[in-house]
């Protein structure tokens, strides 16, 4: 009995002494906790970025949000009326502040909200001695950060591979004279064998693509013998759809404000009054969006040409959504979708 009652007693004391060590513990390592979080935070750092672009509030807003979605911190912002000068895009004068800005600010990269052609990318970073991006390759590596499913990867990969070839050449012309930023030369390679290596990869990543797209389009049939009305979302990027859709079906997808937080197609049944119908949320919209992601995500985008109703979906609170409907409808009209709705 003695020896019982003293090893509860040692047991009863032994917790509150653990129950003191825990605290002291817990304090400790709430330190601990938040000097880790501190540190990793500190090192993992946004890159740096000097942004070029329009000088209207909209586009100003709108090419942060991309540089942000693509993880670039922009420390200085240059805004110009027109960047659509033969050699650079800017004005000499415009370069001229920009060469000081960079040497001053040293920027990871330069980002030219704008599509340039390969000579004045070359161009730019020939004075600037950095990578420049133009806002073609800003919405490819946001899609590329943002893709989930082996088909979305596939897509961005083959649009990635289109913006490649197109800048073949320069890449080439840069490599004899000396690697640039920006260009990534290519070495000893040869013209022949550099477009033959990007076609190989084109080759095999289409092929993928076109499994995934037989994939997809058993399903579509399948859907069409069952009789459903299919309901697909459209609009801008960041224009509400995703939440639309959560609130029709339920769901719990993402809702984000950031830019394309949607990549692949979700589709969910619904009712309606008594019928049932499918409703999909697919990749948003945006003005200038690359020729090459239209063409790459054309198995995506065939859920929009096969829907029995198109519903665009419009944030009439942005103080630019006419010039966004415009640019949906515009990108609707190269699928063949504007007559839909």
């Amino acid at each position: 009995m003695g020896h019982r009652m003293r090893t509860r007693s040692t047991y009863k004391s032994q917790k509150r002494e653990d129950k003191k060590r825990n605290k002291r513990g817990m304090r400790v390592g709430s330190k601990s906790v938040f000097t880790i979080l501190k540190t990793i935070k500190n090192r993992i750092k946004m890159n740096s970025a000097i942004l070029i672009t329009y000088d209207a509030e909209d586009a100003i807003i709108e090419a942060k949000g991309l540089c942000d979605a693509a993880g670039y911190q922009v420390v200085h912002t240059i805004k110009q009326k027109f960047l659509k000068r033969p050699k650079y895009g800017i004005s000499g004068g415009v370069l001229e502040e920009l060469e000081e800005l960079a040497g001053k600010l040293r920027p990871d990269v330069i980002v030219f909200d704008e599509i340039l052609k390969p000579s004045q990318n070359y161009n730019l970073a020939s004075v600037l001695h950095r990578e420049i991006l133009d806002r073609e390759g800003l919405i490819l590596e946001i899609f590329e950060s943002r893709a989930s499913s082996a088909e979305s990867k596939l897509q961005v990969k083959l649009a990635q591979l289109r913006y490649e070839m197109v800048r073949a050449k320069e890449k080439v012309r840069l490599s004899s004279m000396g690697e640039q930023p920006g260009f990534m030369g290519i070495g000893k390679f040869e013209v022949d064998v550099y477009y033959n290596d990007i076609k190989h990869r084109m080759k095999t990543v289409r092929s993928k693509l076109e499994k995934a797209g037989k994939q997809r389009e058993l399903h579509r049939q399948g859907r069409k013998r069952m009789g459903f009305k299919i309901i697909s979302l459209a609009g801008y990027t960041s224009a509400g759809k995703t939440t639309l859709f959560n609130r029709l079906t339920g769901e719990h997808k993402e809702e984000n404000s950031a830019l394309f937080t949607t990549l692949s197609t979700t589709i969910r049944k619904v009712m309606i009054g008594k019928e049932t119908a499918l409703i999909s949320d697919t990749v948003g919209f945006i003005r200038k969006l690359p020729t090459q992601l239209i063409e790459s995500f054309k198995s995506t985008l065939q859920e929009v040409k096969d829907a029995d109703i198109l519903l665009h979906v419009v944030d009439i609170s942005h103080t630019s959504f006419e010039e966004h409907i415009n640019s949906v409808d515009k990108i609707l009209h190269e699928i063949n979708c504007h007559n839909k709705y």
